[in-house]
């Protein structure tokens, strides 16, 4: 579909590549009607900088983050005849501390940031998608000698930080909702009661404050067979009345749109028949921020973004 709500830059983003202008220009190339500009939010400990932020500071990392958002808009205006682009940011949860810095941050760029993607990259503290060794630390580090109630709990522990960036904050996006399988992409929720209580309750929560649940291409990028979240997981947040949007989480220009031909099909395959997007609003959504969930009118597989190269 012509549109993304989550993307990065190599110029705000360390683990990424490029320019935020080339990210834009990119999606203009490829059709995009409206694309979002999201940057994780700073983290607020030295312990939990990544390798290759290694050579910043706190201070230069909350830098960064207000560079991004000033950029950003530079560029949402300057190419608002071309591309209509939101402004936005993704979430961490690492400590409570993310949290309440985050409620800070919102206030400070009250206004500029339009729109949030919740989504959770930790457990117990421990990255789970740097690497498979680290996620398996995070799943053992929960306490549990036996390996499925270890699994469950580790599940468990990521679906109530889900839980808790939805009640605080009412995310407009719902970022990589089934994230906490990357390296276990065959797991099903189903098989753990607990976990799938959780997961229901999530799903129902965001469903009523009117979040988008993305449908992200990037698993395709990670050797999964379909996108995020797995056919499960969108069966069950359509089952529940959720809406459905398209995010190609590109960390590149040359990411912008990858793999939206396996995302069509996978959509076809599952049976939807309405997307969503965000637009601009006079008024203010339930997180207070001023945009609004829009479905795609009449049958988005005919949309004329399809018959483009992807």
């Amino acid at each position: 579909m012509p549109f993304s709500h989550h993307s990065h830059s190599g110029q705000f983003c360390k683990h990424a590549s490029g320019m935020l202008e080339d990210v834009v220009l990119s999606a203009i190339g490829r059709g995009f009607l409206l694309y979002g500009l999201t940057e994780h939010v700073p983290r607020y400990r030295a312990s939990d900088l990544y390798p290759e932020e290694a050579d910043m500071s706190l201070t230069s990392l909350a830098k960064q983050f207000q560079d991004f958002v000033n950029e950003a808009h530079r560029l949402k205006a300057a190419y608002s005849q071309q591309i209509n682009l939101l402004v936005g940011l993704e979430t961490e949860y690492i400590t409570t501390l993310d949290l309440d810095h985050l409620d800070n941050l919102l206030q400070a760029c009250e206004n500029q940031i339009q729109f949030l993607v919740g989504s959770i990259h930790h457990v117990n503290g421990i990255p789970i998608d740097f690497d498979i060794d680290t996620y398996h630390r995070a799943v053992n580090s929960l306490g549990k000698a036996n390996r499925e109630q270890a699994q469950e709990e580790f599940i468990v522990s990521y679906l109530d930080a889900q839980y808790e960036v939805l009640r605080r904050f009412h995310p407009e996006i719902i970022g990589h909702i089934d994230l906490c399988r990357l390296y276990t992409p065959e797991l099903r929720f189903s098989d753990y009661p607990r976990a799938h209580k959780k997961l229901v309750r999530n799903i129902q929560f965001a469903t009523g404050y009117g979040a988008l649940f993305e449908v992200n291409s990037a698993a395709l990028r990670k050797r999964w067979d379909t996108p995020y979240p797995g056919k499960d997981v969108i069966e069950l947040i359509y089952q529940e009345g959720g809406h459905l949007t398209i995010s190609d989480d590109s960390h590149s220009p040359h990411a912008v749109g990858v793999n939206y031909d396996r995302v069509r099909h996978y959509l076809e395959s599952v049976g939807i028949k309405e997307l969503w997007y965000l637009k601009e609003s006079t008024t203010r959504n339930a997180g207070g921020r001023m945009v609004i969930p829009e479905q795609l009118p009449g049958d988005w597989w005919t949309h004329p973004f399809w018959t483009q190269p992807l």
